[in-house]
Order: C-alpha cells, then structure tokens, then sequence
C-alpha cells in the first residue's frame, strides 16, 4: 500500500520551497528529501536554483518523492506541486509562488497577516492555505526560520515522521554546538503546532484550468530597440525589499548627531539628506530619512550609528511605504553628495 497520499501522472510527490537566500530553504528541502529517503526507504531526489548572489535573492528547492519502484527520471524544476512552501512573503513582488499549484495543493506562508489578506496578495485563487509566523518563533527560540517552517511542513506532509526529523536534528548539532538542539527542537515543535489552516473551494469557472508555463517577456523578437533594461539593477527601478529577511532600520529623527556613519555602513545608499543651517548658521547636510525602496535590511547601519537613532525594526506590512522618505535626485539611489 501506497504512503503517499498524492502523486501525480508520473508517479510523483512533489514539493516547492521558495525563498531568499538566507533563510536556509536550500537546507530544509536536503533534510525533507533525507527524511523520505533514508527514514521511510522512498525513492526521492532534491536540488535548488538560485542566482550568483544568493544571500537575499530568489531561491527554489525542489523535492520529489515516489514508491520505491518508481525510479526518479526526471530532474527538471517542479511547476506543478503538491505543496508550496513560502519562507518569505516579499517574494510575491517579484515571484509568482502560486504558479502551477494543483487544485488540491497546500500553500504554506511565513507571515503574521490574515488568511484573506495573503490570499489576495498572492493571488491565490483555491486550494489550502497554511499559516505559521516563523519569524516570532525562530527569534524568541535564538534559532533560525527553515526550522520552524519545516516543523510546519511536516504537519502537512504528514506521511514523514516528526519524531525522526527530531533525531536528525540532534545529530545535526550536538558535537559542535550542542547548546543549539534544544532550541532547534522547540521550533520545530512550535511550527509543527502552531501552523493554521484555511481551504478556499475551487471556483466553478475555474474547473479545467490547465497550467501554462510562463514565457519570458523579453526575447530576440519582442527585445525593444536600444535594450532598454527595465531590471532591478536599474537605480531608478530596482526594489530591494523582497531581500530583507523580516527586519529594517527604524530612523528616530531627533535623536540623530547627523554624523553620516550610517550612510557610510550602507552598501546601497539608502539614506536621503538635505542641506541646511546648524544653530550657529553655518551649512551643514542633515539626515532627512530612509528610502525603504533600496533597503536589503542588512542593518550595517543600526550597527554603525553611535546613538539610539537608529535600532532593527521586525517588518510590518506598509511600514516601509508609510515612512519611505524618496530621493530627490531622479537618477541617483542616495548617499551625501
């Protein structure tokens, strides 16, 4: 008899994790894949995509599972999965996670937020939607967001046994920082219980929908004259917020010397200055705010700033658009001039 509860027309279980870099998605698919493989004798194979500057950009992991005699021939990306495992909720703004997601399909997202509100976001239109705030967890724990979201993932991918995913975690740390199973243990335990779920039933008019691969926008016969690149490399375009891994610098303006380490610490001159006079009448720039639009979250500036000006801010949904203050200067990303 079967264990797996699904598969699709080539015998396949399969599962999506999409992510940034960072926030160890590459390393939860490796232990899921392991789980399958090495605890309950599957046939299953696992790999990521990511681009040449992973920490912060997009990543995939893929994992397949099958019945022991079903060998694995196929190795290409998964389009259409079972589950969707959605380590950062950013990621909508530049990535179409719901994309091939199977009618009966679980979407599981790290985030705080409304099940209806994601929903929209994400344009998810049926199938079940989990939720667990990973984040909450893994910083009250001291540990890190794949292992609460693969306690959530072993709730929905039910067939695996929780008990021995605890076991590889042991493994895992206790000879060189042994300090850290508890912990690990715990947030895997608090993801595994305190995910939520919601199913939204499939509309009527959607029956029969097939999935469609995506097409690249741009290729040799649709490129404009000129090249133009409408990419985020672009400084008028580019949008770093789907990199920042849940926190952002928040500015207290009064408390502020003015003494620009923080614009000194910051890779992408996010921070906007104006020039004007100090109490003595002499020119002087002062730090008029933060352009979120080009903030990673990397917090080099919270550890550069001499004073209480500036502290790491857990990211809520329109923060950054609310208290974005924008460059003035229509080509520059920032900086003192």
């Amino acid at each position: 008899m079967s264990i797996l509860p699904k598969k699709n027309e080539l015998g396949f279980y399969e599962i999506r994790l999409e992510s940034i870099g960072g926030l160890g998605a590459n390393l939860a698919g490796k232990m899921l894949a392991e789980a399958g493989v090495l605890g309950l004798g599957l046939n299953g194979s696992n790999f990521s995509s990511y681009g040449s500057e992973k920490k912060g950009s997009p990543v995939k992991s893929f994992v397949r599972f099958c019945e022991p005699e079903t060998e694995i021939r196929v190795h290409s990306p998964i389009e259409e999965p079972h589950v969707v495992g959605v380590f950062h909720e950013a990621l909508y703004k530049m990535v179409d996670v719901v994309s091939g997601l199977r009618p009966d399909g679980i979407m599981l997202v790290n985030s705080t937020r409304d099940f209806d509100d994601i929903k929209k976001d994400l344009h998810l239109e049926y199938g079940t939607l989990a939720i667990v705030d990973a984040l909450t967890i893994a910083v009250e724990e001291k540990t890190k967001v794949n292992t609460a979201m693969l306690g959530a993932l072993y709730r929905i991918v039910d067939f695996l046994d929780p008990e021995a995913m605890k076991d590889v975690i042991r493994k895992t740390f206790e000879k060189k920082y042994p300090h850290f199973v508890e912990p690990n243990i715990r947030t895997f335990e608090r993801g595994y219980n305190e995910v939520q779920f919601k199913t939204y039933a499939m509309d009527e008019r959607a029956q029969g929908k097939e999935f469609k691969r995506p097409l690249p926008l741009l290729g040799y016969e649709t490129q404009e004259i000129g090249g133009v690149l409408t990419a985020q490399a672009n400084s008028i375009l580019k949008d770093l917020s789907g990199s920042r891994q849940g926190f952002l610098p928040k500015f207290v303006q009064e408390e502020c010397i003015n003494c620009a380490a923080c614009d000194t610490a910051c890779p992408d001159y996010c921070f906007v200055w104006e020039e004007g006079e100090d109490k003595r009448g002499r020119k002087q720039m002062f730090l008029k705010g933060i352009d979120y639009q080009y903030c990673k979250g990397c917090l080099k500036c919270v550890e550069a700033c001499p004073t209480t000006a500036l502290s790491d801010l857990r990211e809520m949904i329109g923060y950054a658009d609310e208290n974005r203050v924008k460059h003035n200067h229509p080509y520059a990303t920032g900086g003192v001039y």
